[in-house]
């Protein structure tokens, strides 16, 4: 298993100590870009196309509401990966 396959097994296990590197990894693979406020703000906001853009912090560790939604964003997009073969 690679090191990309066990942090997405990670991240869906919502454990409390995720860094913002680790979800930014995650959403950049699933073709989110990150958009930096810039103001110099602490939240950064990723978008993809066609979905609802998700603003996280960049402070760590990050909170489970935050994990919760890249959870959302790996489970659509490995049920949409399913649903095409």
């Amino acid at each position: 298993m690679s090191h990309f396959d066990k942090l997405l097994q990670r991240i869906l296990t919502l454990p409390k100590d995720v860094r913002f590197e680790e979800l930014k990894k995650i959403l950049e693979y699933y073709g989110y870009e990150m958009s930096n406020p810039g103001t110099g703000g602490s939240h950064l906001t990723f978008r993809k196309k066609g979905r609802a853009p998700i603003t996280i912090p960049k402070n760590s560790p990050i909170k489970v509401a935050y994990v919760k939604l890249v959870k959302e964003v790996i489970e659509r997009e490995t049920s949409t990966d399913e649903n095409d073969r």
